[in-house]
């Protein structure tokens, strides 16, 4: 059944698989900057696990409350990536000048930001933003981290993500299907948003390690943004191309497939 897959849908899976398994925030921000993140984690807060876990979950409540919503729903037009990735680093820049106490207010402004550029990747790949699947699926890229030094679990892979989430997005889906529009507090949304929140911290805590290096300042800030907005849309671009292929040929045959093809780094 794999051999019926044409060639070209192979190559664009390959092209999925390449975006999603490498690598991760932290080796990308180190190949631009040059300087190893780790000299900024030591001077992140003490409590600072605390509050990133609860930075994170506001950002990402806030944003799917307002990011998708504005989005005209064209199947097929393609994403606005430049206008996004210079908003981003706009934002990026603020933070950098104003330094890691910046971040709760930087964070929720450029996750909307992404998140509306998640979005229109989507609707480039054919999927329909108004569908309660589709807006679920844009978060859950937030999860997406590629291969992280943060993030040793053997539970990081694409495939692996998606099955650690299917249960609460799915639990979302019901609820919406049932009870309309989820009010921001709703649990159901707020246990979601709280999955992917544990996994998109882990972006955010390399983000913000690598903003505290003294040296960075707002030039720094700008490019560590643009490095954050770059990545998270190709976990986008990977994530709605292997949905769209999963549309044409069923998700398990896709699945064994992109298990089967090499990881190209």
């Amino acid at each position: 059944m794999i051999a019926m897959i044409a060639e070209a849908d192979k190559k664009e899976l390959q092209l999925a698989k390449n975006l999603l398994e490498n690598p991760g925030i932290a080796i990308k921000i180190i190949n631009v900057i040059g300087l190893p993140i780790e000299k900024g984690i030591k001077k992140l807060p003490k409590n600072w696990s605390d509050k990133i876990g609860e930075i994170t979950k506001k950002a990402l409540l806030k944003a799917s409350e307002a990011a998708i919503f504005t989005i005209k729903d064209i199947p097929g037009k393609g994403s606005s990536d430049k206008w996004h990735k210079l908003s981003v680093a706009t934002s990026g820049g603020v933070s950098g000048f104003f330094g890691i106490a910046a971040l709760a207010i930087e964070l929720p402004i450029s996750t909307t930001i992404m998140l509306r550029s998640i979005a229109e990747i989507a609707r480039s790949q054919g999927e329909t933003i108004t569908s309660t699947e589709t807006k679920l699926a844009c978060l859950e890229v937030f999860a997406l981290g590629g291969n992280s030094k943060s993030d040793e679990s053997a539970e990081s892979g694409y495939y692996a993500i998606r099955a650690l989430l299917a249960k609460s997005i799915s639990e979302v889906a019901e609820f919406i299907a049932e009870k309309g529009f989820v009010e921001e507090g709703a649990p159901v949304l707020v246990r979601s948003i709280a999955n992917i929140s544990q996994r998109f911290g882990i972006q955010i805590t390399e983000k913000a390690a690598a903003q505290a290096i003294p040296a960075i300042g707002a030039a720094g800030g700008a490019i560590i943004n643009t490095i954050f907005i770059d990545h998270f849309q190709d976990m986008a671009k990977g994530h709605f191309i292997v949905r769209k292929l999963e549309r044409t040929y069923g998700k398990e045959i896709i699945k064994r497939l992109y298990e089967e093809l090499p990881n190209i780094k």
